[in-house]
């Protein structure tokens, strides 16, 4: 089939059956994908990519559900996973408190025995229905508080910083709990959750925003923090909230030129490097007697 008509952008003809209509004139289909690939995509205010559905939220709301419920069918998983820097499986299989110097019949466990990986599966545990303070509510108030806050700081970050933010505050929260109450065993979202709190507070005074409701929200995080200083790991949740502090500072405050992405990557990486000195060195202490 005969043309006339020719492509805006690289002035050859174009079959009728081919041609798409631009803002001005026509373009082929080659250019028309060209272009897509050119355009820039529209960023977040923090440099995130803009999504509209809370994907992350949704997967770590999930994960914890699904970790719950396997902690129904298997209990032994909560004793498994916990976050517990350093005590001692009896011979009768009971649990005591640490002691460098033991006897042959007993055995380390926790960090201070190489179990790092409690120092993250513990974000995703919760206290089984029947124990503890708050027994079921320990779930249905973090994932309450995961769903509120989660879909607004992952809107306003993006997937891959909010996912960076949720991992650094949880671990920031564990490392606390190490430091200072290595014997406690604890386990929750709640360190990752104070986490999000402090990063939608710094965000939204990066943003200008209103800062009235914010502020009664961080008044009432505060307070909790407080209550839980009698009721639950207050490490874990001040932990939490420090990391995501500097994560969210990072975040907002980076130059928003070529060099933000590598700005908040540094901060990121450099935050999770002090965590892991700290946790490392706080184990060696306890394996030697110091700690």
């Amino acid at each position: 089939m005969e043309s006339y008509v020719r492509c805006t952008r690289c002035d050859r003809y174009i079959c009728p059956a081919c041609m798409r209509e631009a803002a001005v004139g026509h373009q082929c289909v080659e250019c028309v994908k060209e272009g897509a690939r050119s355009v820039r995509q529209t960023r977040t205010a923090f440099g995130g990519r803009i999504s509209t559905v809370p994907v992350v939220t949704y997967v770590l709301i999930a994960l914890n559900v699904l970790a719950y419920l396997g902690e129904l069918v298997r209990p032994a998983i909560v004793d498994r996973f916990e976050m517990l820097g350093a005590g001692l499986t009896g011979p009768d299989g009971g649990h005591y408190l640490w002691q460098a110097q033991h006897s042959a019949g007993f055995r380390p466990e926790g960090v201070v025995d190489g179990e790092w990986y409690r120092m993250l599966t513990s974000a995703f545990l919760h206290l089984p229905p029947t124990e503890g303070t708050f027994g079921i509510l320990h779930i249905v108030m973090n994932m309450v508080s995961l769903w509120n806050l989660g879909r607004v700081v992952e809107a306003q970050l993006g997937r891959v910083r909010y996912v960076a933010l949720y991992l650094l505050s949880a671990l920031g929260g564990s490392v606390l709990v190490l430091l200072i109450a290595p014997d406690q065993p604890t386990l929750g979202a709640s360190g990752a959750i104070f986490g999000l709190g402090a990063a939608y507070y710094v965000m939204a005074r990066r943003l200008g925003a209103d800062m009235n409701a914010v502020n009664r929200f961080m008044a009432g995080l505060l307070l909790w923090l407080l209550i839980s200083a009698g009721l639950t790991s207050w490490q874990g949740h001040l932990g939490g909230l420090l990391a995501g502090g500097v994560v969210t500072l990072a975040y907002a405050y980076a130059p928003r030129d070529s060099r933000r992405a590598l700005v908040q990557g540094a901060v990121c990486a450099g935050l999770l490097v002090l965590l892991v000195v700290l946790a490392v060195g706080k184990a060696s202490a306890l394996r030697n007697g110091a700690g």
